[in-house]
């Protein structure tokens, strides 16, 4: 006779303290010390090993300008306080299952849970790391599920001429997948001129705003400067869709739309990744977009996007220079945590 089959027992939890990133005050962060409870069923524990900063977004969190308007679109999926302080944000850790069930436990995953040293989520929002994709890499999941979303909602065809405007991570990730599309010419659009060996890493062009090719099929525009979206506008070709991806907060943004808007029957669409875009949403949940953008973090020149890591203890530290005036050119910085 067949015994019947039940679940394992979950591993419970080690015990210990959890230390946290807190946003106190806009412009001051620090390190508060809590403790897990017991682990609730269904749930895993996570020891980090490593996160990234969105930076972009983190900055405009840090600085206190998420407009009211947005207090609760914004809110990250395990953040804890409201906006715009006390609170604790951010969404790109990596860690190692530490309790929860045995099949699980010493499996690498990602997580949108803000900077944290232990946490414990439901095991369907702590995504397995695939075959090939080490820990320290990882911490891009976010922003190459973004890039996913954003190529969804541009819908390159074969043969187009894009052109990406900015060359942060967003920017560069997106630029990166349009140019593995066969036919397609990228060109990588970014005051910094030494974005340009960057480029040439991710096997595609190149060129300062003065110097841009016009006349693109397709623009994606992720600097985070209004400028860099005038600047899309005016690339863009005739009857040409200008995508997008930066969010300015609280901040007022001028176009010209005027001047040949109009007369070249221009588009400008925004792509934001809290949504699957529509013409995936009825195949694709957001579960099957993270793997996706978790198997396309395999390929090794996708590390030359993290340019600066600290440890934990210095977060709030970080979090104030990149959110500063003369903020230090960076890509994604990442934070590393004791093991």
């Amino acid at each position: 006779m067949r015994m019947p089959a039940y679940p394992s027992p979950a591993v419970p939890a080690p015990s210990g303290a959890a230390r946290a990133c807190w946003i106190e005050a806009p412009g001051r962060a620090a390190i508060r010390t809590g403790t897990l409870g017991p682990l609730p069923e269904g749930q895993v524990q996570v020891r980090a090993l490593h996160s990234g900063i969105s930076r972009g977004t983190e900055a405009l969190v840090f600085r206190g300008e998420v407009p009211q308007s947005e207090f609760e679109r914004m809110r990250a999926p395990f953040q804890e306080g409201d906006f715009p302080a006390p609170v604790k944000y951010g969404y790109a850790s990596v860690g190692r299952i530490e309790a929860g069930p045995p099949a699980l436990l010493g499996r690498d995953v990602f997580c949108l849970h803000p900077h944290q040293t232990r946490y414990q989520v439901p095991s369907d929002a702590a995504h397995l790391l695939p075959d090939g994709l080490p820990p320290p890499r990882a911490v891009l999941a976010a922003n190459m599920e973004t890039a996913v979303n954003a190529l969804w909602d541009a819908a390159p065809r074969l043969g187009d001429r894009v052109a990406v405007i900015g060359g942060g991570v967003v920017g560069l990730l997106v630029a990166w997948l349009a140019g593995r599309m066969p036919g397609c010419e990228v060109e990588l659009v970014d005051l910094n001129p030494a974005r340009a060996a960057l480029a040439e890493q991710l096997g595609v062009g190149f060129a300062t705003p003065d110097a841009a090719r016009p006349d693109a099929d397709l623009v994606l525009h992720a600097s985070g400067h209004p400028a860099g979206l005038a600047t899309a506008l005016n690339l863009a070709a005739f009857e040409a869709t200008v995508i997008e991806l930066s969010w300015y907060g609280s901040r007022q943004v001028a176009l010209p739309l005027g001047e040949a808007f109009h007369a070249r029957r221009l588009q400008l669409k925004s792509s934001q990744v809290g949504h699957v875009a529509t013409a995936q949403r009825a195949r694709w949940s957001r579960g099957r977009r993270m793997a996706l953008a978790l198997a396309l973090l395999r390929d090794p020149v996708l590390d030359a996007l993290i340019s600066a890591s600290s440890p934990f203890d210095e977060l709030p530290a970080v979090l104030a220079r990149l959110a500063g005036p003369d903020a230090p050119d960076t890509l994604c910085h990442r934070i590393d945590y004791e093991t």
